[in-house]
């Protein structure tokens, strides 16, 4: 991977390891009890702001304008549009806070209209409480944009440590003496004290980079409202890409007990290697392509070399992902999260839908580094019309998947979280593909050779058997040791066959690792 994208896998690795860490001490914690449930469904609910108003959307608004301001050297006006962003943001985040709290009775009946009583009443109290953590979260997001934008890469995607570190140590002051209840509110406080200090650790450097920071909305600059006319088209499309992710909640809720954190637990799994390497890519691509594309023959000839190295960076890394998670994924959860109220049979159940979900793993990377390509373009309305189509189908064939085909195939209700995973992973292949054919018309052709791809998959089933072997030879032995075992098995075999087959990222990783070995060993 390039440097920066380097920097930014490096900061999303550290991020998501306490976020893994994190969630360990939760499973410990809670298992898949009704208050995981509740804490799980409630954190969505608010989490629906960030998503909106965050890290997505003002990349592909935000940093196209401001990178190219910057690139042209008016520096004044950038200043002034990042200043105007930030107050439209704050206005905007303010009043949806005070609406998310009095509605939060409402959306918590939207989102999991399948809990009752006490399961509801504590729902509905940490959806309150959560809610200022999510303004705070997406104000990062507004962080972020700038900080990429300077190249600064490192700091804005390992803030969330902060945010992970307050959170575990809201576990582990108050898990030993309080109940699962009050652990859930009391956990949802930590929350939003991390968010404000994530937010807070990205400040200084935002400073020190604006030259000129204004209190004003900017309503009448040309480039604000160009901001305003690409934010709106995203803001709609992530909206719906969140639509999903609600329905899914909202089926979920309508399974048996332990269904829903069941199906988180295996979504943060899954959305590791999309981050660390579909998204590092991505976002460290779109400040240099926005400061560089053209309409004409060599702009896209740039473009298009830009994308297949990209494209190849993330494939080399995410097709083992995808293998490990399909014929390891018990390893992988019950290293993660197998403790205290988390069992083993808790492991295979989070494998099962971590198995459906890794199904699409390879086009939801990919189709991140599509919809950079279209957001530098300044083109939104063309993800936005995939992210629609692919909702659509994921909504409809999850129904099918939770609640129809498991009572059809006889067998127990609880299971219809796994064709949930599934059919947003098959989904996600249909948006790839129109992405791709739709970018692919309009300059030239990208994409992966099939003999690489096919190298890959060679790799990553030999190295997938090498893992079975460790699993076998350990298998009665504790869930860490394990995993160490069979997943390290798994990945010297997968780099040796990648290497042997001449695949050039194997090789470059390689000759990588020797040289640092030099330098520490010499």
């Amino acid at each position: 991977m390039s440097h920066h994208a380097v920097l930014v896998a490096a900061g999303i690795l550290l991020s998501r390891i306490t976020g893994l860490v994190r969630d360990r001490v939760f499973a410990h914690y809670f298992g898949n009890s009704d208050a995981a449930d509740a804490f799980r469904a409630a954190f969505r609910i608010p989490n629906f702001l960030q998503n909106l108003l965050g890290e997505g959307v003002l990349s592909a608004s935000f940093i196209p304008v401001y990178a190219q301001l910057r690139a042209q050297k008016k520096d004044d006006e950038a200043d002034r549009v990042a200043s105007a962003l930030f107050w439209l943001l704050s206005l905007a985040l303010s009043s949806l806070v005070v609406v998310g709290v009095l509605a939060a009775p409402w959306l918590c009946d939207t989102i999991a209209p399948g809990f009752q009583g006490e399961k509801r009443a504590l729902t509905i109290s940490l959806v309150r409480i959560l809610f200022p953590g999510a303004a705070f979260l997406s104000l990062s997001a507004w962080c972020l944009g700038i900080l990429n934008s300077h190249r600064r890469f490192f700091i804005s995607y390992v803030a969330p440590v902060a945010w992970n570190v307050v959170m575990i140590a809201t576990l582990l002051g108050f898990g030993g003496s309080s109940g699962q209840f009050p652990l859930a509110e009391a956990l949802a406080w930590g929350s939003v004290a991390g968010s404000a200090l994530q937010f807070a650790i990205q400040l200084p450097y935002v400073w020190r980079l604006l030259g000129n920071f204004r209190v004003h909305l900017g309503l009448a600059m040309q480039s604000v409202r160009t901001v305003m006319r690409s934010f709106f088209p995203v803001f709609i499309s992530r909206g719906v890409v969140q639509v999903s992710a609600y329905v899914d909640a909202l089926l979920a809720s309508l399974l048996p007990g332990g269904s829903l954190a069941a199906l988180v637990y295996a979504q943060t799994l899954y959305t590791l290697p999309v981050s660390l390497f579909g998204m590092s890519v991505s976002a460290a691509e779109l400040p240099a392509l926005s400061c560089a594309l053209g309409e004409n023959d060599p702009g896209n000839a740039a473009l298009r070399k830009r994308i297949d190295a990209g494209l190849r960076q993330i494939a080399f890394f995410v097709v083992p992902s995808a293998m490990a998670f399909l014929a390891l994924g018990d390893v992988i959860a019950g290293a993660i999260y197998q403790t205290g109220q988390f069992t083993h049979n808790d492991s295979l159940y989070v494998w099962a839908i971590l198995a459906g979900a890794a199904i699409g793993l390879l086009a939801s990377t990919l189709g991140r580094l599509y919809s950079s390509a279209f957001y530098a373009l300044k083109d939104t309305a063309a993800p936005l019309r995939f992210a629609v189509m692919r909702v659509f189908c994921t909504a409809l064939f999850g129904y099918l998947g939770a609640l129809v085909l498991p009572p059809l195939l006889n067998i127990p209700l609880r299971w219809g979280v796994v064709g949930l995973s599934a059919s947003a992973g098959l989904c996600g292949w249909l948006e790839f593909v129109l992405l791709r054919a739709t970018l692919n018309k309009r300059i030239g052709k990208t994409g992966l050779p099939a003999s690489f791809v096919g190298k890959l998959w060679a790799a990553a089933a030999a190295g997938a058997a090498a893992g079975w072997v460790g699993k076998f030879l350990l298998e009665t032995g504790h869930p860490i040791k394990l995993a160490l075992l069979s997943l390290g098995l798994y990945g010297v075999v997968y780099l040796g066959i990648a290497t042997i087959l001449q695949v050039p990222e194997a090789r470059g990783l390689m000759s990588k690792a020797g040289r640092l070995g030099g330098r520490i060993f010499p």
